[in-house]
């Protein structure tokens, strides 16, 4: 099993609302653990691998930046994200992972707050798992609001950007 088959088993264990899925194969075991019903999220909670000549993996979600208090003057990691107002559109992380503006530390922003970008522009990187994944806007318009700030976590299905279409 690869990592974007992994992805999607933990994309498709979060949207159908089952609690745990273990799959067990001759060569490697996977466990998905979701958060109990009584929460909102359905983000999967535990997620562990084990291969044959390889330690286990393992990756847990942070807990949402959002919910401990930031010290005074600074934003939060997240910000919170109400319906987006009028004809405006989320562009939504596919996975968990860190969010990342740019290609590089030393290298500018792929996108910033008033810039028209095109169905399939790369707009940020999420790293999961040692992986770079390019993201790639779904929608085509101007870019109004940029709702992560860099090198933060972020969890499946979170709005990143806010776009007006064009």
């Amino acid at each position: 099993m690869n990592i974007s088959q992994i992805q999607d088993l933990i994309k498709f264990v979060a949207k159908s609302g089952v609690s745990e899925v273990e799959i067990e194969q001759k060569d490697f075991k996977i466990i998905i653990k979701t958060h109990e019903p009584e929460r909102k999220s359905k983000t999967p909670d535990v997620i562990q691998v084990a291969l044959p000549a390889a330690p286990p993996l393992a990756a847990n979600p942070a807990p949402a930046p959002a919910a401990a208090p930031a010290p005074a003057g600074t934003a939060p990691a997240v910000a919170p994200v109400a319906a987006p107002a009028g004809n405006l559109v989320e562009v939504k992380s596919p996975m968990i992972g860190t969010f990342y503006r740019s290609p590089g530390p030393d290298k500018p922003a792929f996108v910033e707050v008033g810039d028209s970008i095109k169905a399939g522009d790369t707009v940020c990187i999420i790293e999961a798992m040692k992986l770079f994944n390019e993201i790639e806007s779904e929608v085509s318009g101007k870019i109004v609001k940029v709702l992560v700030n860099d090198s933060t976590p972020v969890e499946y299905d979170q709005p990143l950007f806010l776009v007006e279409p064009a």
